[in-house]
């Protein structure tokens, strides 16, 4: 395989210590192609190799371990947790109808013993639930917890703020998995996920497209069965453990933001420019990225270009959610589809009247009537100007060779 002029495999930063922080690209190794990072001094979590999740210092890179033994970059978008106390569910603020809560009863997802008990004292409608004002229009929310089995197999959650204008949710841990949805009124789901952690946590979250009127609400019921939200359960004394609750304007879920007693907003991460004229003096080449894009209902962008519209070759993913472009100011446009929030190997490679289009270990497309951008001297993870399209995901490598990887070469690359 032949050798690349940039290769960014995310290992080192350099962070807070600095005025300007930066992740390091292994070629150069010289550190002329290093890329400039920025949260506007805002602290932010991760999960770091012990999977645990901790939070990083001021406009600290965040190398993230989440389902991998090597770290991704993970780019995120601000955001803000809107439920004011996520991990302290005892405090006063959280309603409780015939529940108990017994605070830091086990370990959480942080190796702290911080995550609470949640437990049931009676077989009739029973839960905890937090109420709290939201736009006053129809807009798009996420809710995501981490949870814990007890000695039960089922979690009720509840989104929205009225009997009438709700949506109804069921989390089975033995299948992993929500088995059962209900919306009614005006409030829509959108989605769900889970994601697995260490010692048998998992995080959950689900999207949802509020009413106009009602206030939002975080509602947690422990049950032995599998029945409505509200109706009588079998036990009455059914518990989960629960810990970090965040609720995000957003039509999906970000990393975990932890508030005491105030909403609390992450910045947006931005990670660009490897800027070396000299380095990317080509007039041919391959640009290779392995990343995971969120779908995000926004336009995202990597770039190799000389910060303008006028030299330039991007990878775009789409506001669809469904598909990414190729893109060079040299006369292509391309569009293909991929599956957003998995991880995808994509390689474009570029000379006179010659690029060609790999995803993930196939040939996509062909172009034989286009010419290559000049005085290229720059990657960026956003357009070309660094100032939109910031690319949201997980960046896993990042490379540019000074020459047309062979098919053979650009297969391997991209499988």
């Amino acid at each position: 395989m032949s050798i690349p002029i940039l290769a960014l495999i995310p290992s080192g930063y350099k962070g807070q210590t600095s005025t300007s922080p930066q992740v390091y690209s292994v070629l150069p190794s010289n550190g002329s192609a290093d890329f400039a990072f920025n949260r506007n001094n805002g602290l932010a979590t991760r999960v770091n190799k012990d999977k645990l999740i901790e939070e990083v210092a001021n406009d600290t890179p965040r190398l993230n371990y989440l389902n991998s033994t090597c770290p991704s970059l993970l780019l995120e978008k601000r955001s803000t947790n809107l439920q004011v106390y996520s991990q302290e569910l005892e405090k006063q603020e959280w309603f409780k109808l015939r529940t108990t809560v017994t605070s830091n009863d086990t370990t959480s997802p942080s190796g702290v013993v911080n995550a609470d008990k949640l437990q049931r004292t009676s077989t009739i409608a029973s839960y905890i639930q937090d109420g709290f004002s939201k736009n006053a229009s129809q807009i798009q929310y996420t809710t995501s917890i981490f949870v814990k089995q007890g000695n039960v197999d089922f979690l009720s959650l509840r989104a929205q703020g009225s009997y009438s204008n709700r949506i109804d949710l069921r989390f089975q841990f033995s299948t992993k998995s929500f088995i059962f949805t209900n919306e009614a009124g005006t409030a829509v789901l959108n989605s769900t996920s889970v994601t697995e952690f260490s010692n048998g946590w998992f995080k959950i979250s689900y999207s949802f497209l509020s009413d106009t009127v009602n206030a939002l609400q975080s509602y947690f019921s422990p049950r032995e069965t599998s029945g409505n939200v509200d109706s009588n359960d079998t036990s009455s004394t059914a518990f989960v453990y629960l810990w970090g609750c965040q609720v995000e304007e957003s039509t999906f879920g970000t990393s975990y933001i932890p508030t005491e007693n105030t909403a609390q907003t992450r910045f947006g991460d931005t990670c660009i420019g490897g800027v070396d004229a000299t380095l990317f003096n080509i007039t041919e080449g391959s640009f290779f990225i392995d990343v995971l894009p969120f779908n995000n209902g926004i336009v995202n962008t990597i770039s190799l270009s000389n910060s303008t519209t006028s030299q330039r070759i991007l990878i775009q993913f789409q506001s669809n959610g469904t598909q990414v472009r190729l893109f060079s100011s040299g006369g292509v446009s391309n569009y293909q589809t991929i599956t957003f929030n998995q991880r995808n190997k994509i390689l474009v490679t570029f000379k006179l009247n010659e690029y060609k289009f790999y995803i993930n270990g196939a040939l996509v497309s062909t172009d034989t009537s286009a010419t290559v951008p000049t005085g290229l001297d720059r990657v960026n993870f956003s357009n070309s100007a660094a100032n939109s399209d910031f690319f949201q995901g997980e960046v896993n490598d990042t490379r540019v060779y000074d020459k047309v990887l062979t098919q053979a070469e650009a297969i391997k690359l991209t499988i």
